[in-house]
């Protein structure tokens, strides 16, 4: 027996791979108030769950596509007379809807339909295993790669201009990267929390950064406590473990949030 054949093994790992690969992709969508857009994002991907049994082909590849159609499809749209939060509501919304009503036509999806939607951890598998770490490896090097122009592109587009950096080539960038962890995320917490696992993190992270690499650093740490306490929680109070991920990932947002408060009143 090795170590891999423990579920609860493979649950850990699992959800270190994509706490460490969503959270300093989160700093990002935190930096770039892009919450709207994960959201609209992920939402797309219970479509591609559906599509990809449908059309028989892998649900990995079917929730990249989609994520990256809902993607392209938002970035086309945007300022074509509709605010772009407007827009990102109507379709993340728009496809959670087509997604459930494609689930409806596809009986064999009626079982596995919670597990898609808010995870199963636990019932993660070696292949699962692979293609989490392979997808979190991949985010991370292209952020490792892009990192310096993706500040920049985030910080000051005109700067970004001056230097020879496009800002719409980082965006494009930080699109698939979120399009991948969406494909790998959505076994570990499911389609409505991918989010949350995105943006809590992130957003717990601040109070204690004073450059952009501590607080991806930071936020990488807070999301594997994060996956790995609250797979504990889950397993002691007997609750549905991603949510209960993300309730802990909430817990130290709150407590980063008054830590951060005191520190202020005491300057």
């Amino acid at each position: 027996m090795t170590l891999l054949d423990s579920f609860l093994t493979r649950g850990a790992l699992a959800g270190i791979g994509v706490a460490l690969a969503a959270a300093p992709l989160g700093c990002f969508v935190v930096w770039r108030r892009m919450a709207y857009f994960g959201d609209a994002t992920a939402h797309a991907s219970i479509l591609g769950v559906a599509l990809a049994l449908m059309l028989q082909v892998p649900v990995l590849a079917g929730v990249l596509a989609a994520a990256l159609l809902m993607s392209g499809a938002v970035t086309l749209l945007a300022g074509r007379g509709h605010a772009v939060d407007t827009l990102l509501g109507v379709m993340a919304h728009s496809a959670l809807a087509f997604g459930l009503v494609a689930v409806g036509l596809v009986g064999t999806l009626r079982i596995d339909l919670m597990g898609y939607l808010v995870g199963d951890i636990l019932s993660v598998g070696k292949t699962d295993l692979a293609v989490i770490w392979g997808g979190a490896l991949l985010v991370l090097g292209l952020l490792w790669w892009r990192w310096s122009a993706l500040l920049t592109a985030t910080l000051n587009p005109d700067l970004a201009r001056a230097a020879g950096i496009d800002p719409k080539r980082e965006e494009l960038v930080l699109t698939v990267a979120l399009a991948v962890v969406v494909a790998v995320a959505i076994k570990v917490v499911g389609v409505l929390l991918i989010v949350a696992l995105l943006l809590i993190p992130a957003a717990a992270a601040r109070p204690f950064s004073r450059t952009p690499e501590r607080m991806a650093g930071i936020a990488a740490a807070f999301g594997a406590v994060s996956a790995l306490g609250g797979m504990q929680a889950a397993y002691l109070l007997d609750t549905q473990t991603g949510p209960t991920i993300v309730c802990l990932a909430a817990i130290l947002f709150a407590a980063s949030s008054a830590i951060g408060a005191v520190r202020g009143g005491a300057r």
